[in-house]
């Protein structure tokens, strides 16, 4: 897989983040829920933190600390699609997290929080909101892990 195809894809990702996440905060007001169906609300919140709002109770160090890492390693995921070209759902699974990644890093530098927005629920208990960049990254590691299963039955098969 060619790198400008990798990074394409990231940028596609990026780019729907970014979109989505604007069209919430120009169509919502901070907290306000909006009801799709039984299970599911858009709602804007902002998340200071990580992943289910760790450290979005520091006193503001975190920001630069969480972009720092987004930085560092959506620079090592470069380096790797450089160098895993033949790699076809390895690449894509990078482009996912590269993607996220990139989006959240956006928002953390520009807003210093991150805009989420997804909201599902099952009676009354919410899973903590979350956005389409958050969704990308977990694809992207289901991706890498199913990889790892897919190249693991290969070494198998090819030692058997």
């Amino acid at each position: 897989m060619k790198l400008y195809f990798s990074l394409s894809l990231a940028t596609i990702i990026l780019m729907l983040d970014l979109l989505s996440k604007r069209w919430v905060e120009l169509n919502l007001s901070y907290g306000q829920q909006i009801v799709i169906t039984e299970f599911f609300n858009l709602v804007l919140a902002y998340n200071a933190g990580a992943a289910f709002s760790f450290l979005s109770n520091a006193s503001g160090w975190q920001r630069w600390f969480l972009s720092a890492i987004a930085l560092l390693v959506s620079a090592l995921i470069i380096y790797l699609l450089y160098k895993n070209t033949t790699n076809r759902l390895f690449c894509i699974a990078l482009s996912f997290i590269l993607g996220g990644a990139l989006g959240n890093l956006w928002d953390r530098i520009m807003l210093g929080h991150v805009v989420d927005f997804l909201d599902f629920h099952v009676s009354g208990y919410h899973w903590p909101a979350f956005n389409l960049a958050d969704s990308a990254i977990v694809c992207g590691a289901c991706l890498l892990i199913l990889d790892g299963i897919l190249n693991r039955q290969n070494d198998s098969i090819q030692e058997g």
